[in-house]
């Protein structure tokens, strides 16, 4: 039997800030953005004290919301569960409840289905997150309702700290590249994908700062 290859390390505050110069090097229209934001937070864990499960609740709570719309969303989905965002807790809630925190049907509905994928061991989180293979992953993940693969690669980035996902097709990203790159409209996902090859290894530290440049024009 062939063994799996070992998860790849996660990000680190020192990764990324070597990430962040390499960027800047191979990019220098990045400079700006980078010289304006806070230090890119991927990686940190002092941030992060999620679960796989809860960070994946989290991602699926956040789809099409600003930052400041989603965690206030997070929070009450939280209040919801006790304080703790587990599959247990989670469980004895309802559609219905999810529905009262301001969450649409069809989001609830897919935490729903996590969650029991999860109780009734359908899918294990924690050696999903453990596996090397990023499409793994996203394939594990995509097969259950409602999840896509914006939701898996906010779980990549986020919560498993890897440095090379690229979510071409997020609107915040694309928009945030014709920012930093003086463009206009949206260029769509798959013209981003080839303008971006430049920045591999590092697509996830790009695709932060191009956020950043969105917000820093939009106010999201």
């Amino acid at each position: 039997m062939t063994q799996r290859k070992s998860a790849p390390s996660r990000a680190t505050p020192r990764r990324v800030r070597d990430a962040t110069r390499y960027i800047a090097e191979a990019d220098p229209d990045f400079t700006h953005i980078i010289s304006i934001s806070e230090p890119c937070t991927i990686g940190d864990r002092s941030r992060d004290d999620s679960t796989p499960y809860s960070a994946l609740v989290t991602s699926v709570v956040s789809q099409q919301l600003s930052t400041s719309i989603a965690r206030l969303m997070i929070q009450r989905v939280r209040e919801l569960t006790g304080g703790d965002i587990t599959a247990e807790s989670m469980a004895e809630l309802s559609i219905d409840d999810l529905r009262s925190a301001g969450l649409s049907g069809a989001k609830a509905r897919t935490i729903m289905g996590l969650t029991h994928a999860t109780i009734d061991g359908s899918i294990d989180l924690d050696d999903l997150a453990a596996h090397a293979d990023e499409d793994h992953i996203t394939n594990s993940l995509t097969k259950l309702w409602g999840i896509g693969p914006w939701t898996t690669h906010m779980f990549l980035i986020f919560h498993l700290g890897r440095l090379d996902v690229w979510p071409a097709g997020d609107l915040g990203v694309r928009k945030g590249w014709q920012v930093i790159h003086g463009g206009e409209g949206d260029p769509g996902p798959e013209a981003l994908i080839d303008a971006a090859v430049h920045l591999q290894p590092y697509r996830s530290v790009a695709a932060w700062y191009c956020w950043r440049a969105w917000e820093s024009v939009s106010g999201r």
